[in-house]
């Protein structure tokens, strides 16, 4: 088909259009209003750059952004190193239980951040479980608040995202290469070094990329034990509360400048990435071998223990959903009263919880095929454009999508503030990029003459489309609406911006019970999100035959 590099108005290019007109109505617009928001001044509606000034010249305000940066890169640096040897050693070494240890890591990098900083106060808060033991002792040891229980949250919860992409890329190391390194004298460690990490630099760049991104944009973690230590999400999301019903530019530059933040992170990788970037065939990948002696018991323990202290908060949460409560306080003995008060009280966040994930799975699973098949088989200038606007929220915080859309949609005539259809709208475009990325894998493998073939024998195009090429791209298609779709019952930023009490999920339900104090109800909430979490898991890991997510 020659003339696909010409935009042509088909049925395709009706599509096209229809396409843009929705990412300019919910994804352009907010952010061209937000940008409007910040560099006008609302008495004299002339051009200012006020609020930009306030920010960089307040401390407190400025300071936030270097304690945001030093938590993101401190995060990524150690969850690179972390993700990085444990999936060498899983590619490399024979481990006992490897099948059930890579479960509990996938589950790990799935849960949502903030759990896993509600489950650390359990265990060391001041009066947290590992404290107290340590203090009865006589022991005092540094409790989870501040710089390095935030950073400390965030590592347990990204590192397994850098395995799962180390590990996938270490598929693709001759492991002749390996081989002729050792003949050479250069083994253990320094063969880790010299060979293997040069290879898997692009994926390194991609996976720290994604891990920076989620650590920068990360709201309930430090809002929860950050105690004073203030990040960029948190001060952005107080600012937009505090100026509800009055000036809110301010918020508004606060989020420019943290899309500002973003974008250049991510060109920064783009281009590195770009540069190291080559291609490699494995013809003899990498072979298993049993360690031996003190390396082998030392591998073996290093694993398990990093990955028994990621999924430790989740394992002590469900725990903690069957003690007994009395008002707000564990007594002694188990019960299901947690749960009983949880339905009482927050039955209404769960339904939610799954009523408006699948509403914006179904509106993703639709436009993500499209786009996919757009931007593959339909190149042009136009689809080129949709292609880089699917990109875009990919580099958005959630706060500061929540913000934009919640400014541009609360009066009329486009008021969709206050009900479920503007959650329903946020989710789509934060969450569409990851079933467009997969969709576009797949469908970049599927060869074109497939489909020529079945128009030569009479087919129409959108039949050939639904009938032929859909189907061929189910596993691209399933990969990615399974990623979205839990990382969707696992939101808060954005929600936590957006709800109200008609629409409130198990996330921003946790998140507020944790804030009460009201615990037991927070780890009965937390317990059903990673059931929901973990089933989603199973399912597609019992459709999809056992192959990875992504």
């Amino acid at each position: 088909m020659k003339d696909n590099n010409k935009f042509r108005l088909d049925i395709w290019g009706f599509i096209s259009i229809g396409v843009i007109l929705v990412y300019g109505l919910f994804l352009l617009y907010p952010l061209l209003h937000l940008m409007k928001q910040s560099i006008i001044d609302p008495e004299t509606g002339a051009l200012s750059l006020t609020y930009f000034a306030k920010f960089f010249s307040k401390k407190y305000y400025f300071g936030t952004l270097f304690n945001s940066f030093k938590i993101s890169l401190t995060t990524t640096v150690i969850s690179l190193i972390l993700g990085t040897i444990i999936a060498y050693l899983f590619a490399r070494y024979e481990i006992k239980g490897k099948g059930l240890l890579s479960i509990l890591i996938v589950i790990a990098s799935m849960s949502a951040p903030f759990i896993g900083a509600y489950s650390w106060i359990l265990l060391l808060g001041r009066s947290g479980v590992i404290t107290t033991f340590f203090k009865n002792f006589g022991i005092i040891i540094p409790d989870i608040y501040g710089f390095v229980g935030i950073v400390l949250v965030l590592v347990m919860q990204l590192f397994p995202l850098v395995f799962l992409y180390v590990r996938g890329a270490l598929k693709n190391v001759d492991n002749s290469l390996l081989e002729a390194s050792q003949n050479l004298g250069c083994s253990g460690a320094r063969c880790f070094i010299k060979i293997v990490l040069p290879i898997i630099i692009p994926t390194l760049l991609a996976s720290g990329l994604l891990v920076f991104m989620r650590a920068f944009a990360d709201f309930g973690t430090p809002m929860l034990i950050g105690e004073g230590y203030r990040t960029f999400p948190v001060v952005l999301y107080n600012e937009f509360i505090s100026e509800v019903g009055g000036d809110d530019g301010f918020a508004a530059a606060i989020a420019i400048i943290a899309i500002a933040i973003t974008t250049l992170v991510f060109l920064m990788q783009k281009y590195v990435g770009n540069r190291k970037s080559f291609s490699m065939n494995s013809l003899h990948p990498i072979e298993e071998k049993k360690a031996n002696g003190f390396y082998n018991t030392f591998i073996h323990s290093f694993v398990y223990l990093v990955i028994g202290i990621a999924i430790l908060p989740q394992v002590y949460v469900i725990y903690t959903s069957f003690k007994n409560v009395r008002g707000k306080i564990f007594v002694e003995g188990y019960s299901f009263n947690s749960y009983v008060s949880m339905v009482d009280k927050l039955g209404k966040s769960i339904q939610n919880t799954i009523i408006i994930p699948i509403v914006s799975l179904i509106f993703i699973l639709f436009l993500a095929i499209l786009i996919a098949y757009l931007v593959v088989r339909r190149r042009n200038p136009v689809t080129n454009i949709i292609d880089v606007f699917s990109m875009i929220p990919y580099i958005i915080p959630g706060t500061v999508l929540g913000i934009a859309l919640l400014i541009s949609f609360n009066k009329k005539p486009l008021l969709l503030s206050g009900g479920m259809l503007i959650m329903v709208v946020a989710l789509i475009i934060r969450r569409l990029p990851y079933t467009i990325r997969s969709s576009v894998a797949i469908l970049q493998q599927i060869p074109m003459y497939i489909e020529e073939a079945a128009i030569s024998l009479g087919a129409s195009k959108m039949k050939t489309f639904y009938k032929i090429t859909v189907p061929m791209m189910a596993p691209g298609i399933l990969s990615g609406a399974i990623l979205s779709w839990v990382t969707m019952i696992s939101e808060l930023s954005t929600a936590i911006i957006l709800y109200t009490g008609k629409t409130k999920t198990l996330t921003v339900a946790i998140y507020t019970e944790v804030i009460r104090g009201n615990y037991g109800i927070a780890a009965a909430l937390s317990t059903v999100l990673t059931v929901l979490t973990v089933g989603s898991l199973l399912i597609f890991n019992k459709i999809s035959n056992g192959r990875d997510i992504g």
